[in-house]
């Protein structure tokens, strides 16, 4: 392991050589010395809230690593329908644009802060970080890092930690998930919706009732032991199957699946709202879409909820990690998951691979609905040419012209699909 260690060590090292060689070449006779302190990296910019043509891949200073972080040459991003409710200005107290945008990531660690212990350069890792994740470096806290495993790819490392961690303490931290237990997830085919299904096969017994678009279904439907169509009336025909309803409902959608969702639960069980897809409908924030959903929601009488022993509850990954300070429950949850990998019981499914500059058809793939397991932005990925024109080179700041309405037909582009 130490000799492993040692070469990946110097392997880094020569990239890091290599890459500070081809910068202070590009720069002037008079500013090579200047180039070479001020390094760049290439990074997705959301320049405002709004459309997919407030993204842009430009040009930003390389981060380093502060006391308890490291620095990490990014591989492969996972993009997480968060990230459209953030690019739209969707979300609570939205922080301060332009941003780079992004919670999760994989790489190979390029340099320590100071007391970063456990780690060493040239290690693969994944990681979370609180925005900034797509870009070619970050810097993250050391407790939001962990190793990959040897046969686990970039791009599978990036599709791991929000929809395992997420689906994992929903299952087992919130609903504390038995054997014989049932169990009805919304968006079956997503990230997460694949994630529960794999660790609920990990427990005798469990059956899992599914949500999804009907064109998903023959590609999703072992994964699942019952699946129904998303704009079906899936209440009564979960009631076909069992008249008492489910123990556990895993809700992403929000609206009025959340009445839906409690009534059918069955007594002790528990209802966990972890996301509000439905007030995305269009590309923009939509103010009908929101008023909409949230008139739809059930309004929750404790009362009721009590004479019923009904549980509700929400999820937020990003606040636990972030607000909360919950990060070394997370890295027990990621020991028990790489145990699970490692023993061939789980494994991510990613739907699609996209160079940076291909990130708006990568959205306007999540946004469709289009996607089957986990969208990941690969930062070595050349773009296709047709894509690239519209996405690249701009200011820090994010100025750039409106997209015009033919620039919508690239999303019917699709790049390599594993």
């Amino acid at each position: 392991m130490a000799k492993e260690g040692a070469q990946r060590a110097e392997e880094t090292e020569q990239m890091i050589e290599k890459e500070g060689g081809k910068e202070a070449a590009e720069g002037s006779a008079t500013g090579s010395l200047r180039a070479a302190d001020t390094k760049e990296m290439r990074a997705v910019v959301l320049s405002a809230f709004g459309g997919l043509n407030k993204l842009r891949v430009s040009k930003k200073a390389m981060p380093e690593p502060q006391e308890g972080e490291l620095k990490i040459r990014v591989k492969a991003c996972g993009l997480n329908f968060i990230d459209l409710m953030v690019r739209q200005g969707n979300i609570d107290n939205p922080p301060k644009t332009p941003l780079v945008p992004g919670f999760e990531c994989s790489g190979i660690v390029e340099a320590l802060g100071d007391s970063v212990k456990g780690f060493e350069i040239g290690d693969r890792v994944m990681a979370f970080v609180n925005y900034n994740a797509w870009a070619e470096v970050v810097c993250t806290p050391v407790e939001f890092v962990y190793k990959i495993p040897d046969d686990m790819s970039f791009s599978e490392a990036a599709a791991f930690p929000m929809n395992f961690v997420t689906a994992y303490m929903m299952l087992f931290e919130v609903a504390n998930l038995r054997e014989g237990m049932s169990v009805l997830v919304h968006s079956a085919g997503g990230g997460v919706g694949q994630a529960v299904a794999q660790l609920c096969s990990t427990i005798p017994n469990v059956t899992v009732f599914g949500t999804a678009s009907s064109f998903k279904h023959e590609a999703i439907k072992d994964s699942v032991t019952h699946l129904f169509d998303r704009n079906a009336d899936y209440v009564q025909e979960i009631k076909r199957i069992s008249t008492e309803g489910v123990d556990i409902v895993l809700d992403c959608l929000c609206g009025e699946n959340t009445g839906k969702g409690l009534s059918l639960l069955k007594p002790l069980g528990t209802y966990i709202l972890y996301g509000s897809s439905n007030m995305v409908t269009g590309e923009t924030k939509s103010f009908f879409s929101f008023a909409k959903s949230w008139w739809q929601v059930e309004k929750v009488n404790p009362i009721k909820l009590y004479e019923e022993n009904k549980v509700i509850a929400g999820f937020s990954l990003l606040n636990l990690l972030f607000k909360q300070n919950r990060g070394g429950l997370i890295k027990g949850v990621m020991d028990k998951l790489l145990n699970l990998y490692n023993n061939k019981k789980i494994k991510p499914v990613v739907d699609s691979l996209w160079a940076l500059e291909e990130v708006k058809e990568a959205m306007q793939r999540i946004h469709d609905r289009g996607n089957i397991g986990k969208l990941i932005l690969d930062v070595e990925k050349a773009p296709t040419p047709l894509m690239a024109n519209d996405s690249t080179e701009t200011s820090e700041a994010g100025e750039e012209e409106e997209d015009h309405e033919g620039d919508n037909e690239n999303k019917e582009r699709m790049p390599f699909i594993q």
